[in-house]
């Protein structure tokens, strides 16, 4: 399988506000059963804190499932696990093998790619809020597609910088 940069895209997912891949897919794209993927950060659990993966809640994958027309017969027999961009980054410490090295490359790129994306578009991010105050009650689909616009979209932390230069005593 050719794994291109749409192929990555189309298998991130937001889910708790943080854009995520699951086991099933990243098992798919780096060529491995999910089974073996799953051994692999089992035997390396020190190295998969909470913020770089977590386990689906029931109702997460329910939801999931519902979104994507996803059939409820056979599959999982647990919850998916969910990796964060820094999980990802991860595995390729844990999946020793060349094809996970190449395709960790391509997935981290695609992560700082779309990342820079968010940092660029957060003007189109205001502009959507403000038309989202201006929406009446008999809008509810548009203010659906603002929440999920929003969600995806998620502004910068600002961040508190340090005056430059020497301070200045202040005259009593």
């Amino acid at each position: 399988m050719e794994i291109t940069e749409q192929l990555i895209v189309d298998r991130v997912l937001v889910i708790r506000g943080v854009k995520i891949m699951l086991d099933k897919d990243l098992a798919e794209i780096y060529g491995v059963e999910v089974k073996r993927l799953n051994e692999q950060v089992k035997r390396n659990h020190t190295r998969f804190p909470a913020d770089f993966m977590f386990q689906l809640s029931s109702e997460e994958w329910l939801h999931l499932m519902s979104q994507n027309a996803t059939s409820s017969w056979g599959g999982n027999r647990k919850l998916p696990n969910a990796f964060t961009e820094q999980g990802v980054a991860m595995l390729s410490s844990v999946l020793n093998s060349e094809t996970a090295i190449q395709v960790n490359i391509q997935i981290i790129r695609v992560f700082t790619k779309m990342k820079q994306l968010l940092l660029e578009n957060k003007e189109l991010f205001l502009k959507i809020e403000k038309v989202e105050k201006q929406l009446t009650n008999h809008d509810k689909d548009l203010q659906n597609i603002f929440t999920i616009l929003k969600k995806l979209i998620p502004l910068p932390e600002t961040v508190k910088r340090n005056p430059i230069g020497f301070p200045y005593p202040k005259k009593k």
